[in-house]
C-alpha cells in the first residue's frame, strides 16, 4: 500500500508514523547502544547490511513501491537504451549498466520531485512524532511524581517485564546510600518479603549503578547464593537482571556477572544437595528444577555467543576470566564414591542440549585473539575436556558397534517420538548422542588450529594406550559407514543435519579445504586406508555391516574428491604418497577407487544393484576418477582401466534412453513419476558428457575421448555450459580455456569446436568488442586525424600495452583467445584450401562469423570495400596484423597462409600505398602503427632463422630525431641491416674426445656396451666443447650412429621395406605449394648458412617426393572427414628438411641417413611426417589424426612440468595455455627459428645419441630457462604471445645436459615404456 504524496491525508500520515514507529523499536537497541549520534547514524545508513529482516519492514516496503511507481518508467526506459546499444557491441557489462542507469535516472526530472515530495512529508511525520513523544515524557513525569507521593521508600515496583520496548520499562536512579541499603535488604538472612522487594528494586534499577556500586563484591555473592533460592520467582528475577546486565553493560561489568553464574553452576553440580539427574534417568524438561537449570545454563550460552563480537575491545584479562570460568565448568566432574553407582549428568550434558553443535566454541576458535587464550588453557589447565570429548566419540562408536545384529541394522536409539510433536522427554541413549554430536562439532573445530592439534594424542581413562591425531581421524571416517539409521517412520536425531555422517562429512570438508589440516589431518595412507575400507569389502566380496551404503559411500567420495583434487592428496592416492617407493604387488588407492567405479558402472555390485540413488553414487565416484584423469600423472595410473569406454558406454545408454522420452505435452502434469524419471535420465547423461569431457584436459585424454566417439556431443556439451558462464566443477579452479586450447591443438578438436558454435562465438564476441566498443566515446570525444608523416599514437596500441581500462581488456582477452585457438591443426582444418571471399561491398552490419572471415576483414585488406567497412579502421586492421604475426611464427602456419592468400605481396602492395608521392616521384613512408607492424611481418616471415641469426625490427617509436631507425620496404631483397652475418665454420678433427667418438663409430663392439660408451662420448664431448659437434662431424657422427643402430634388430622398432632411391620412380610425383614454399626457405636459411650451393633445391626437392614415396608404402588406409587425413601431410617436412642441412646438401646421403633412420624408435618423435595414417599405430589413433607428439611427448611434457617447475604449470594453467600447444609447434618445425642453427644440430643429435625421452627433457630445460620470463609474461597477460614470437635468447643445448640426465635417471622408464608403446597407445 502506498499514497501519493501529492493527496497526502491525516490517515496517510498515521499510517506512515506507525510504519516509522515499528523501524525505530526494531532497531532501537542498535540506536541506543551507539556512543554518538554519528554513530547511530552510521547505524541507519548501514542497515540493510546489517539487519536480515530489513526488508520486511512495513516502511522499507513502502519506500520500495513509491521509488518504483514514480522512476520505474525512468529506469525502464534508460535500461532499454543500454541494452540494445549493449547488443550493438557498445556496451562493456552489467556493472557498467547499473552505474549509466543509476546516473541518469538520479538526473532525471522525476528524481528531484520525487525526493522533494519525499522530504516535505518525512518531515511532517518526524515532527509529529517528535510532538508525541515530548508529550508522553511530560505524561511520564507526571506519573513519576505522583508515584513519589504514594510511595515512602522513594522507589516504585517493576513488574520485570521480559519486553525491551522503551514504553514498559523504567529505571529509579540511586545514590550509593540506597545502593548499601539495597544489598544489606538482599542478604540470604533477611526474610523473604524483604529479598524479594529489594529484587524488585534492583531490577528498576540501571544495571550500570549496580555494578559500579562499592558494594558490588558484596550484592555478587548475595545474588550468586541467592540463584540457589527455592523459589522461582526469585531466582528468575535474579536471571532477568543478569540478562539486562549482559545486553546493557560492558564487558568488563558482565564478565563478573558472567563468572558468578558460572561459578553458582560449578557448585550446584559439585554439591550433593542438589538432585542432578544421572544418564539413565534422563531428563524431564517439564521437571521444574530442570527447568530453573536449564535457564541459568542457557543464559550464559546466549552470553558465550555474543561475548566475541566485543571482547577484542577490552584488555585480555577480561576475556581470559570469562574463557577460564566456561573451561573450569565444563570439566567440573562429581566424585562418586560408589562405583556402581549411575553416572550423573555433567554441566557439558546440558550444554549440549541447549547447543548441540557447540556454536558457543565455534565462535571462540575464530579469532586469533581468543582462539590462542582458549587452546593455553586448555593445554595447560584443561585437558581433561578434550579427554572427555575424544572419551564419548569411542563410546558411542563402541556403542554403534556393540548394536549391529545378523541384519546389519544398528539398533541404538529408542523410537519415543514421532512426528513433529513437541518433545519434553530425553532418555539416556538420546542424552549420550547429544554429547556426542556436541564433542564431534567441538574436536572438528579444534582440528582446524595447528595449536589443537598439537593436543593430541589423549588419553582416556581406563586405556593404556594413546589416542593419536589419525586415530581421531580414523575413527571419524568410521562413523560415515559405521554410525546408526533408524527406520524412516520414525524421527529422531539422528535424521537431517545430525546424522552423524553428514556431520563427519562436514568436518572432513573443512579439514580438506584448508591446506595445512589436510596435509596433517588426512594426508596418510592410514586415513586413506580409512575411507576405502567399505570399498575394499565391496571389491572382495566381503559382507559388510553398513546402513545405507549409498549414502555412506556418497560421503567417502566427496572427501575422496577433495583430497584428490589438491596436489600432495592427488599423490598419496596415485602413489599411496612416495612415487618411488610405492609397493608394486600391492594397488595404491587409486587402483581401488576406479575398479569399484568400472564395477558401478557395470552394475556389478550386487549390495547397490537397483538402489534409486545408483547414478548419483556413480556420479560421486567418477568424480573422484575425474580429480585424477584430469592430470597428467592420474591419467597414467588410470589408462590401463579404460575408464573412459565404460564412461562413454554407460553415456550412449542414457543418451538412448532419453532419445525415447515423449515431447511434453501442453497441459500434463509436469511433477509426475514419469517426467521425474525423464528428467533424471538427463541430468545423468549430462553428467557423463561433462565427465567425458574432462578426459580432454590432458593432451593423452584427449585422444582416448577422441576414441570414445563423443568428442563432438563433449564439446557442444561444453560451449552450453560455457554461454551460460557456468563454472567447471566444485573442485577444478579454473575455466573451460585449458580444455580448449588443448582441443585447438588437434585437428579432431578444432573441428569440434567449430561445429558446436564455439568458433563463431568468440568471433562474434570479438568483433563486437573490436568494431563497436568504441561508438559511444568517438560521438562525445573525437580522436583527431593524424596529418604527419609520424603517427605516434602507433606507441598505444591496445595489444602492446598493459591492460588500462576495460575496452583494451576485452580486446585482449579476444585476441590472446585467438591465439590460444588458431594452432597449425586448427589452421588447416578450419581454412584449408579454402578462398577467401573478397566481395565487392560490405554491408557494416555484416559480422564475421569463421576464421576466413576474420582474415579477409582484418588481415588482408586489399581493396576500399574492406577498408570502408570498418568503423576502427586502424584499430583493427592492427588487431589483424598482430594475430597474423603470431600465426606465422608457426613456420607450417606461414607456408599454408602465403600458399593460399600470398600475405607477403599483399603486405608489400600495402606498403607501397603508404608511400607519399612527390613532384619528384615516390617519397617516405608513412609511418604509423599500420606501416610499422606491417614492417616487422615481413621481415618475420621472410626470414629465417633463431636469435643471433635474424634482426627484427620493433614495434615502437623511440624518442629523438630518429623515432623509427628501421628502413622500411616495398619489394624483395630485404635490406642488409636485418641480416646478422653468417657463422663460421671451424675444423675440429684434431679433438682427442672426438677422434675416440669417431673410432668408437667406425668400430662398433658389443652392442649395449658399445651403445653406452658412444653416448658417454658424446655427453662429455657436448659438455666440454659443444662447438666440436657441427658441420660435417656432427653429419658424420649421426649418420654412423644411426647406421649401426638400424644394422641391431634390438634397437629397430619400426619394420621397414626395401626403397630404391631411383629419381626415375618420383618424376611423376609433384609437391604440393607449402611444399615448394618450404623448400625455397630452406633452401635460403641453408644458403645463409653457407651450407648448401647451387641446385640444392632440385635435390630438396627429390629428397622430399623420394621420402613422400618411401613413407606412403606404410601407410593405412582411413576413414575419416578430417581435412589432415584425406591427402599427404598436412605441413611441411621440417625434419628432413633439417637432415637435407646437416647433410649440407649431399641428397644421396640425405636419403640413406632417412632410410635408416625411419627403422629407429626416435624417429617417431623427431621425423612427424613418418607415422602420418602410418600402418604402424593402431587403426582408430591412424584415424583420430592426433600424432604421437602430441599424444606421448607433449603429454609427458606437461606431466614433468608439473612435477619439476610447477610455477611454470601454474603459470600456463591461470594464462588459459598450454605447455603441449607450444611445444607441439616447436618440436613440428625442429625448433626452427626459435633456437640457431647450431642448438638445432645439437638438440637433434642430443635425441638420437641419448633416446626419444630426451626430447621431452630438451623442452623442460626450455622451460626452465625461460621460467622468470614465463611468470612475468603471466602477470603481463601475453604469455602465449611471447612464447609464440620470441626465440629461445641464449638457451645453449649443452648448459642443461646435466639437467636433461638427472631427469632421465629419475624419469626415463616410465617415459621410453610409454614412447614403445604408441603401437597400442589406444587399448
Amino acid at each position: 500500500m502506498w499514497m501519493k504524496m501529492s493527496h497526502f491525508s491525516c490517515e496517510d500520515e498515521a499510517l506512515l508514523q506507525s510504519m516509522l514507529r515499528q523501524l525505530l523499536q526494531s532497531v532501537k537497541e542498535k540506536i541506543t547502544g551507539a556512543p554518538s549520534v554519528e554513530c547511530a547514524e552510521e547505524i541507519l545508513l548501514h542497515l540493510e547490511e546489517t539487519d536480515e529482516n530489513f526488508h520486511n519492514y512495513e516502511f522499507v516496503k513502502y519506500l520500495r513501491q513509491y521509488i518504483c511507481s514514480t522512476l520505474g518508467s525512468v529506469i525502464e526506459e534508460e535500461t532499454e537504451k543500454c541494452t540494445s546499444a549493449q547488443n550493438q557491441g557498445e556496451g562493456s557489462g552489467y556493472d557498467t549498466l547499473v552505474q549509466h542507469v543509476t546516473k541518469k535516472t538520479q538526473e532525471s526530472k522525476e528524481y528531484r520531485e520525487m525526493m522533494h515530495s519525499l522530504k516535505n512529508v518525512m518531515m511532517v511525520v518526524v515532527e509529529s512524532l517528535i510532538n508525541k513523544f515530548e508529550e508522553d515524557q511530560m505524561r511520564n513525569k507526571e506519573m513519576h511524581r505522583k508515584t513519589k507521593k504514594e510511595q515512602h521508600s522513594a522507589y516504585y515496583t517493576d513488574n520485570c517485564s521480559d519486553s525491551d520496548s522503551s514504553f514498559n520499562q523504567s529505571y529509579t536512579f540511586m545514590n550509593q546510600e540506597q545502593l548499601q541499603l539495597l544489598v544489606e535488604r538482599l542478604d540470604p538472612a533477611q526474610p523473604k518479603e524483604v529479598r524479594q522487594e529489594a529484587m524488585q528494586t534492583l531490577c528498576s534499577a540501571p544495571p550500570s549503578d549496580v555494578l559500579n556500586c562499592e558494594s558490588w563484591s558484596n550484592l555478587r555473592k548475595h545474588l550468586t547464593m541467592s540463584l540457589s533460592d527455592p523459589d522461582s520467582t526469585f531466582s528468575d528475577r535474579i536471571l532477568r537482571f543478569y540478562a539486562k546486565t549482559f545486553s546493557s553493560s560492558p564487558l568488563n561489568m558482565t564478565r563478573e556477572v558472567y563468572t558468578s553464574l558460572a561459578k553458582h553452576l560449578e557448585l550446584y553440580f559439585l554439591s550433593g544437595e542438589n538432585c542432578v539427574p544421572t544418564i539413565s534417568d534422563g531428563i524431564d524438561i517439564t521437571n521444574p528444577e530442570i527447568i530453573r537449570l536449564l535457564k541459568k545454563v542457557r543464559l550464559l550460552n546466549e552470553y558465550q555467543r555474543e561475548v566475541p563480537s566485543f571482547w577484542i575491545r577490552h584488555p585480555e584479562k577480561y576475556m581470559e576470566e570469562i574463557v577460564e570460568s566456561t573451561l573450569l565448568l565444563l570439566s567440573v566432574k562429581r566424585d562418586q564414591r560408589h562405583l556402581v553407582s549411575p553416572k550423573l549428568l555433567d554441566p557439558v550434558y546440558f550444554l549440549a542440549l541447549l547447543d548441540i553443535k557447540a556454536v558457543w566454541f565455534k565462535k571462540w576458535m575464530h579469532a586469533n585473539y581468543s582462539r590462542t587464550v582458549v587452546l593455553r588453557l586448555l593445554e595447560k589447565k584443561y585437558k581433561s575436556l578434550i579427554n572427555a570429548s575424544v572419551q564419548q566419540c569411542v563410546y558411542y562408536f563402541e556403542s554403534c558397534e556393540s548394536a549391529v545384529d545378523a541384519t546389519s541394522r544398528v539398533n541404538v536409539l529408542p523410537q519415543q517420538y514421532r512426528s513433529n510433536n513437541q518433545k519434553t522427554f530425553y532418555s539416556g541413549q538420546e542424552l549420550q548422542y547429544i554429547y556426542f554430536v556436541h564433542s564431534l562439532c567441538l574436536l572438528g573445530r579444534l582440528l582446524i588450529y595447528k595449536q589443537g592439534r598439537n593436543l593430541f594424542p589423549v588419553q582416556l581413562e581406563n586405556r593404556k594406550d594413546f589416542i593419536s591425531l589419525t586415530d581421531l581421524l580414523v575413527l571419524f571416517i568410521r562413523f560415515i559407514y559405521c554410525s546408526p539409521t533408524c527406520p524412516k517412520i520414525t524421527l529422531t536425531v539422528h535424521t537431517g543435519n545430525y546424522s552423524p555422517a553428514i556431520l563427519v562429512t562436514e568436518v572432513l570438508q573443512i579439514l580438506c579445504d584448508r591446506t595445512e589440516c589436510a596435509t596433517e589431518c588426512l594426508y596418510s595412507n592410514t586415513v586413506i586406508d580409512a575411507l576405502l575400507h567399505p570399498i575394499h569389502n565391496l571389491l572382495n566380496g566381503t559382507e559388510i555391516y553398513i546402513n545405507c551404503p549409498e549414502t555412506s559411500l556418497i560421503h567417502i567420495a566427496d572427501i575422496l574428491a577433495r583430497i584428490a583434487a589438491v596436489e600432495d592428496g592427488l599423490s598419496l592416492v596415485l602413489y599411496g604418497g612416495n612415487m618411488s617407493s610405492a609397493k608394486k604387488d600391492s594397488l595404491t588407492a587409486g587402483h581401488t577407487i576406479v575398479q569399484f567405479t568400472k564395477k558401478l558402472l557395470d552394475e556389478n555390485v550386487s549390495v547397490l544393484s537397483g538402489t534409486e540413488m545408483l547414478p548419483a553414487l556413480k556420479g560421486a565416484f567418477i568424480f573422484v576418477c575425474r580429480q585424477m584423469y584430469g592430470t597428467c600423472e592420474g591419467l597414467q595410473v588410470l589408462t590401463p582401466y579404460g575408464l573412459h569406454k565404460s564412461i562413454a558406454d554407460a553415456w550412449k545408454k542414457a543418451s538412448s534412453l532419453s532419445e525415447r522420452i515423449p515431447t511434453p505435452v501442453p497441459g500434463a502434469d509436469s511433477i509426475s513419476s514419469g517426467n521425474q524419471e525423464s528428467q533424471n535420465i538427463m541430468v545423468w547423461e549430462e553428467t557423463l558428457l561433462d565427465d567425458l569431457l574432462n578426459f580432454a584436459a590432458t593432451p593423452k585424454g584427449l585422444l582416448l575421448l577422441q576414441n570414445t566417439g563423443a568428442l563432438n556431443e563433449c564439446v557442444t556439451f561444453m560451449f552450453s555450459r560455457f554461454s551460460k558462464k557456468r563454472q567447471v566443477s566444485g573442485c577444478e579452479r579454473f575455466s573451460y580455456g585449458v580444455m580448449v586450447t588443448q582441443m585447438a591443438a588437434t585437428s579432431p578438436g578444432a573441428v569440434a569446436l567449430q561445429r558446436s558454435g564455439f568458433i563463431k562465438a568468440l568471433i562474434t564476441e570479438l568483433w563486437a568488442v573490436l568494431e563497436c566498443g568504441r561508438d559511444d566515446l568517438r560521438v562525445t570525444h573525437p580522436s583527431s586525424t593524424p596529418v604527419d608523416p609520424i603517427d605516434r599514437s602507433c606507441q598505444k596500441n591496445a595489444l602492446q600495452l598493459p591492460v588500462q581500462d576495460d575496452l583494451n581488456h576485452q580486446i585482449l582477452q579476444s585476441f590472446l583467445a585467438l591465439v590460444n585457438l588458431l594452432s597449425y591443426p586448427a589452421i588447416y582444418e578450419l581454412i584449408g584450401d579454402q578462398e577467401i571471399p573478397n566481395k565487392p561491398e560490405y554491408s557494416l552490419r555484416e559480422v564475421p562469423t569463421n576464421v576466413i572471415d576474420v582474415i579477409d576483414r582484418l588481415i588482408i585488406l586489399n581493396s576500399e570495400a574492406k577498408i570502408h567497412s570498418l568503423f576502427n579502421y586502424e584499430q583493427s586492421h592492427i588487431f589483424g596484423l598482430r594475430l597474423l604475426s603470431v600465426l606465422c611464427c608457426d613456420l607450417d602456419t606461414l607456408l599454408l597462409l602465403e600458399s593460399q592468400y600470398k600475405v607477403s605481396q599483399v603486405l608489400l602492395n600495402a606498403q607501397k600505398e603508404n608511400v607519399i608521392e612527390t613532384s619528384e616521384g615516390p617519397g617516405n613512408f608513412i609511418i604509423d602503427g599500420i606501416s610499422v607492424e606491417t614492417n616487422h611481418i615481413l621481415v618475420r616471415i621472410n626470414l629465417t632463422g633463431g636469435p643471433a641469426e635474424r634482426i627484427l625490427p620493433q614495434r615502437v617509436l623511440n624518442k629523438g630525431t630518429d623515432p623509427y631507425p628501421w628502413p622500411m620496404f616495398s619489394s624483395y631483397p630485404l635490406p642488409r641491416c636485418y641480416l646478422s652475418e653468417a657463422p663460421k665454420k671451424a675444423d675440429f678433427r684434431q679433438d682427442s674426445d672426438l677422434n675416440k667418438l669417431l673410432a668408437s663409430l667406425k668400430n662398433p663392439e658389443k652392442q649395449p656396451v658399445w651403445i653406452e660408451n658412444c653416448r658417454r662420448q658424446f655427453c662429455k664431448i657436448m659438455k666440454a666443447k659443444p662447438d666440436v659437434i657441427s658441420g660435417t662431424i656432427l653429419a658424420e657422427l649421426i649418420e654412423k650412429f644411426v647406421l649401426h643402430l638400424s644394422e641391431n634388430p634390438s634397437e629397430c622398432y619400426f619394420s621397414t621395406e626395401e626403397y630404391e632411391a631411383d629419381d626415375a620412380n618420383v618424376k611423376n610425383e609433384s609437391l604440393s605449394s607449402v611444399q615448394q614454399l618450404g623448400i625455397k626457405m630452406t633452401v635460403r636459411y641453408g644458403k645463409y648458412l653457407n651450407l648448401l650451393k647451387d641446385g640444392a633445391e632440385n635435390d630438396l626437392c627429390l629428397v622430399l617426393m623420394h621420402c613422400d614415396k618411401f613413407l606412403k608404402q606404410q601407410q593405412t588406409s582411413v576413414q575419416s572427414s578430417l581435412r589432415c587425413l584425406q591427402e599427404g601431410y598436412a605441413g611441411y617436412d621440417w625434419f628432413a628438411s633439417s637432415v637435407f642441412l646437416i647433410m649440407s646438401g649431399e641428397r644421396e646421403k640425405t636419403l640413406t641417413f632417412l632410410q635408416q633412420f625411419s627403422s629407429l624408435l626416435i624417429s617417431a618423435f623427431l621425423w612427424l611426417r613418418r607415422l602420418h595414417v602410418s600402418v604402424h599405430l593402431p587403426i582408430d589413433t591412424a584415424e583420430s589424426g592426433i600424432h604421437p607428439i602430441y599424444f606421448c611427448s607433449a603429454h609427458y611434457i606437461e606431466m614433468l612440468l608439473k612435477a619439476e617447475l610447477p610455477l611454470v604449470f601454474s603459470a600456463f594453467h591461470m594464462s588459459g595455455f598450454t605447455p603441449s600447444q607450444i611445444c607441439q609447434q616447436w618440436l613440428s618445425q625442429c625448433f626452427w627459428n626459435y633456437l640457431d642453427w647450431s642448438e638445432i644440430c645439437h638438440y637433434i643429435a642430443t635425441c638420437i645419441f641419448l633416446g626419444p625421452d630426451y626430447q621431452i627433457y630438451m623442452s623442460i630445460s626450455v622451460f626452465k630457462h625461460l621460467q622468470q620470463d614465463i611468470l612475468q609474461h603471466t602477470q603481463t597477460q601475453d604469455l602465449q604471445v611471447f612464447l609464440k614470437e620470441e626465440a629461445l635468447h641464449r638457451f645453449r643445448v649443452s648448459d642443461y645436459l646435466e639437467y636433461m640426465e638427472s631427469l632421465e635417471a629419475t624419469y626415463r622408464p616410465v617415459l621410453l615404456r610409454d614412447m614403445r608403446n604408441i603401437r597400442m597407445q589406444s587399448t
